[in-house]
């Protein structure tokens, strides 16, 4: 599940955020201070995405977010601002932040601003690696990892998960996905063995293989991964 800070002091606009970031598939944890904040950071949780409020009782979320940055270059951060002033536009990207929304906001806009980010973290990582969640592909190894700890994959099998990851949240026909693990010793995967190197990768990569919320099937059509 795709964890979220949300940095916000405003009870009423937290439960409702709360309430829609569950009901779509994220853990958000809640930091109402930025020092409740630095304190999750410095845990043991790492976060997908970070959501902060601008005005703090104690602070503001750009000092959480160049806080972050200094350890940590790719995380996502979306500020929440009640003003759409350019100057604080501009700091807070300066600081490190990704992108804002200003209140009130629609909450599905915001959603669909999360799901863009992170697309485009999975889609933009250095070409010796890609992460996406707690999944990391290592190119230089041809190997993957889930939580640091390394998934056991046949070499069709982790062919399979690089081309999904690497077109996380699109929907890849079946047709594209046998064309594309076709390799140059004429060796090729026929549309059962897809399936079967389906089952085999949700055993090894999703908590629960029989409901899976990260390898999607696009019933009549294909697969995606999502993020």
């Amino acid at each position: 599940m795709i964890r979220i800070l949300l940095l916000e002091d405003d009870e009423s606009l937290i439960d409702g955020l709360k309430y829609t970031l569950e009901k779509n598939g994220f853990s958000p944890d809640i930091a109402r201070t930025t020092a409740q904040a630095r304190s999750l950071l410095e845990g043991d949780v790492s976060y997908d995405l970070l959501l902060l409020d601008v005005t703090l009782p104690d602070g503001t979320g750009f000092d959480i977010c160049t806080h972050v940055r200094k350890k940590d270059s790719h995380t996502p951060i979306i500020f929440l601002t009640a003003s759409d002033e350019e100057i604080n536009i501009i700091r807070g990207l300066d600081s490190g932040g990704d992108d804002y929304i200003t209140k009130p906001f629609k909450l599905g806009e915001l959603l669909s601003r999360i799901r863009a980010l992170l697309r485009r973290t999975c889609l933009s990582q250095p070409a010796d690696g890609l992460q996406c969640g707690e999944l990391f592909l290592d190119f230089t190894k041809s190997q993957a990892f889930i939580n640091s700890q390394p998934l056991e994959l046949t070499a069709g099998e982790y062919r399979l998960l690089c081309l999904l990851v690497r077109n996380a949240g699109h929907v890849l026909p079946r047709s594209r996905i046998l064309d594309e693990l076709w390799d140059g010793n004429g060796s090729f995967v026929d549309d059962n063995t897809l399936s079967v190197y389906i089952r085999r990768l949700r055993e090894k990569t999703e908590k629960e293989p029989s409901h899976p919320t990260h390898l999607i099937t696009a019933r009549g059509f294909g697969y995606q991964w999502k993020p």
